[in-house]
């Protein structure tokens, strides 16, 4: 009797096994998920629809089309290579030069030696001005006038039409009996350029000796001098 119980149970515990191993190996539509890609009832996976994965990934366009690269906006500090930034320098080609009538005063000669902006843009002068006084072959005939002390620079901003003045002046040549000659013109060069914009000179006599009454010129300031 007690073989009999025990064939029987060892029976039962085969068929339990059976069964286990017949759902873990089942690959039919009811079989366990995870056991292969899902499929859309034609048996071809399904399309992603995510924009992304779950760890920073991403998936391109579904449209068939190539991402492309954001451009800096306006605002961003990035300019049109075309575009003159706004107060840029004055150049010598966009300026024109003259001189303003003397002024005389305790025995002193005072010019002013005007640039404007003779542009369709807004640009900026900053400093001295270059002064050469010559002699009709563009020759210098007197020694470089000298720089004021004890003054600012200042950056002037100049729009369309817009003028700065640099002071020019000297003590009369006849108060200290210096020798003289009258210059047929005067070479202006804006500050920072190199090429030199002419003026007539009708100033009259000139300290040809650099031991005294030498010109001397201020540094650029906003109008005309006038």
């Amino acid at each position: 009797m007690t073989h009999h119980r025990a064939k029987a149970a060892a029976l039962a515990c085969c068929a339990a096994l059976a069964a286990v191993l017949t759902g873990c190996t089942s690959d039919g539509p009811g079989g366990a998920a995870g056991s292969g890609p899902a499929t859309n009832g034609t048996g071809q996976p399904s399309a992603a629809t995510g924009q992304g994965s779950g760890n920073g990934g991403t998936t391109g366009p579904t449209d068939g089309t190539t991402p492309t690269t954001p451009t800096a906006s306006a605002g961003t500090g990035t300019a049109p290579a075309s575009a003159a930034p706004r107060g840029s320098r004055c150049h010598s080609s966009e300026l024109r030069a003259s001189i303003g009538p003397d002024h005389p005063g305790a025995g002193q000669e005072n010019f002013s030696v005007v640039l404007t902006n003779g542009s369709r843009r807004t640009c900026t002068v900053h400093g001295f001005p270059g002064i050469a006084f010559v002699d009709s072959a563009g020759d210098a005939v007197t020694p470089n006038p000298e720089r004021t002390g004890g003054q600012d620079t200042l950056v002037v901003t100049l729009a369309p039409g817009k003028s700065a003045w640099a002071a020019l002046s000297f003590t009369n040549p006849a108060a200290t009996r210096v020798t003289t000659v009258t210059p047929a013109a005067v070479l202006v060069t804006p500050p920072d350029e190199t090429a030199s914009l002419r003026v007539r000179w009708t100033g009259g006599e000139v300290s040809n000796t650099g031991k005294a009454s030498v010109p001397q010129v201020s540094p650029l300031r906003p109008g005309d001098g006038g």
